[in-house]
């Protein structure tokens, strides 16, 4: 509330609830200097109790809706300006909590939250990392287990079960399992195509654990794979040491990028579309973005991914990727899953 300028702030990012308030529920939280509720109905009051107790609870019933007693709630402190997640809201619930309390001006949280978010502490790192090498492993023990002849499905149920097994609360986000051409899709979606021998396969993936997330990408061989496929492979790799080498407290996201993105570019122009990486955490994109032309400065506490790839229709593509926490003396590869070309 210090840097906000505003009396009160009203949060409903899951992320965000769980990181101001240790809740993982449905709901929203009101928060002014003096005043902290979290508003839920009559299916998460206790888990509400035991998550944040130190919370005062504005229970969601018949006739008491979200936008009454959030309207309540501001009349009630007097709340003149109040800061609401305009980029997470959709437009009917923005509309019915501005007709209940029209007294109020409601303003944009623009981000803020997530920008507190950005800087991890310890327990938030040794969670990504135990996430990260849930993720690790479960890669080391697949290699042995896929082979040509399964679908881009199969492979992804067997890395997912893996993980879940090792620990996982779940996937980080949505895997994806990209082989042949597929591999031309930066985010494609795991399908029915028969992988072959002479083909790359993608695999981009991470755990959970404690709600924090891992994201790694490995891409492998099956069977030998042939000049165009192996040169795409080894100038990934080369730009994504680049990359990792070049990160440091102090230097900006758009330096980092810049640096992986030339060499890409002098070898295959156009072929690397997408931002060199991004911030991990509750959520999977996080804050600073590694992105051309960004000028945030990195700083100790941040976790950033290093992902570049090569995506040439027709042909297929590639993407290496690691999870990496800033420090003062450099920075702590989460991901500890080889890197080479594996030709299975």
């Amino acid at each position: 509330m210090n840097a906000l300028q505003a009396d009160a702030a009203i949060i409903h990012r899951p992320e965000n609830l769980r990181w101001l308030a240790g809740y993982t529920g449905e709901g929203c939280l009101f928060i002014t200097k003096d005043a902290h509720a979290l508003l839920t109905d009559f299916r998460y009051y206790e888990q509400m109790r035991r998550q944040s107790p130190d919370w005062s609870l504005v229970e969601v019933k018949s006739g008491r809706s979200y936008p009454t007693l959030l309207a309540s709630l501001i009349r009630g402190h007097n709340a003149r300006t109040v800061a609401v997640e305009t980029d997470y809201l959709t437009y009917d619930d923005y509309r019915a909590l501005a007709e209940a309390a029209p007294e109020a001006e409601l303003i944009p949280l623009a981000g803020l939250p997530e920008s507190l978010r950005e800087i991890k502490d310890e327990a938030e790192l040794a969670s990504i990392r135990r996430a990260a090498a849930i993720a690790s492993d479960a890669f080391v023990n697949l290699l042995p287990r896929i082979h040509a002849g399964m679908t881009e499905k199969q492979v992804q149920r067997m890395l997912e079960f893996e993980m879940l097994e090792l620990g996982s609360e779940g996937v980080a986000f949505d895997t994806i399992a990209a082989a042949g051409l597929n591999g031309a899709l930066p985010h494609a979606t795991p399908s029915d195509h028969v992988i072959e021998n002479g083909e790359l396969l993608t695999l981009d993936f991470g755990a959970t654990v404690d709600g924090y997330r891992s994201d790694m990408t490995r891409t492998v061989g099956f069977g030998k794979i042939g000049p165009e496929l192996r040169a795409i492979y080894e100038t990934v790799q080369t730009a994504q040491q680049m990359g990792l080498d070049a990160l440091a407290v102090g230097k900006t996201c758009g330096e980092i990028d810049k640096v992986a993105r030339d060499y890409i570019d002098a070898r295959y122009p156009g072929a690397f579309g997408h931002s060199l990486g991004h911030g991990v955490g509750l959520f999977i994109h996080e804050q600073p973005r590694v992105s051309s032309g960004n000028t945030a400065v990195l700083k100790c506490g941040h976790v950033v991914t290093v992902e570049p790839g090569v995506y040439i229709p027709g042909l297929g593509g590639c993407r290496i990727e690691d999870t990496v926490i800033m420090t003062a003396d450099g920075v702590i590869n989460t991901i500890a899953a080889p890197k080479h070309l594996i030709e299975l």
